[in-house]
């Protein structure tokens, strides 16, 4: 029977983003298939963790180019993206925990998609949207830490999935301090 990776990426995702340690044992059970399975592709928690983070690269990218970052208000554009990306939240959760990934040097897929939100950032800056007091490196991690804060309240439950994408725009586009009304 062949084994489905991406099926055993993502139930790993599931589980690892509920329990961050959860053993190779876990995994297996998770994804439905034998411990010896599951180590016939992947040789390890590091090579497990690794193909994770190419598939959240990827989903990342597919979601930035679905969100057209470049076209429109970057305020809508921010929007389109956070909706795009929802969907591999939990995954990305998980891996802006695991700092280990980015020891010394950052995977050149990462790099790509910090300059191409990072970009978006500074469209809305030029255009008058954005503050220019924060830096679109801030606004950038900004996003990821309300991205993973978002799918871990949600998969706890504290928080209802319909209301992931409204949480995270309005309070990254609208900020935290409420604005009185002149």
């Amino acid at each position: 029977m062949a084994v489905d990776r991406d099926h055993v990426l993502r139930s790993a995702a599931a589980l690892l983003t509920r329990k961050s340690t959860a053993t190779m044992d876990e995994v297996a059970k998770a994804a439905g298939i034998s411990r010896a399975t599951l180590h016939r592709q992947f040789a390890g928690r590091d090579a497990l963790v690794r193909a994770l983070e190419a598939l959240g690269i990827a989903e990342c990218e597919a979601a930035l180019d679905a969100a057209r970052p470049d076209e429109g208000p970057a305020g809508d554009a921010v929007r389109r993206l956070v909706r795009e990306i929802e969907p591999a939240a939990a995954l990305l959760a998980f891996l802006y925990s695991e700092n280990q990934l980015f020891e010394g040097e950052q995977n050149a897929g990462w790099t790509r998609i910090d300059e191409r939100i990072a970009a978006l950032f500074k469209r809305g800056q030029a255009g008058g949207e954005f503050r220019i007091d924060l830096t679109p490196t801030w606004l950038t991690e900004a996003l990821y830490g309300l991205l993973a804060s978002g799918a871990w309240a949600v998969s706890e439950g504290r928080v209802a999935a319909n209301d992931f994408h409204y949480m995270i725009v309005e309070l990254l586009l609208g900020g935290a301090l409420r604005r009185e009304e002149s």
